[in-house]
């Protein structure tokens, strides 16, 4: 390569950017915009205070606490 050669680098990011987006949008689903309702209002549905994995953490973690606490007392 010459030291007079010059990269155009910013056109080929240009054109990574382009490609990169077209094919974000063939991936995408066709009622992308629903589904992002759908999503949004699952993610906003209000939580319980003990929902079904926080009581199973509490229980798995207080059986490890207790595993431990039974075996140092002994």
């Amino acid at each position: 390569m010459d030291s007079n050669d010059h990269i155009d680098i910013r056109g080929r990011v240009r054109a990574h950017g382009v490609r990169q987006l077209t094919i974000a949008r063939m991936n995408a689903p066709a009622d992308w915009q629903d589904e992002l309702r759908r999503a949004l209002a699952a993610h906003r549905k209000p939580a319980t205070i003990l929902s079904s994995n926080d009581f199973r953490l509490f229980l798995q973690s207080f059986a490890i606490f207790f595993t431990a606490t039974m075996l140092f007392v002994m």
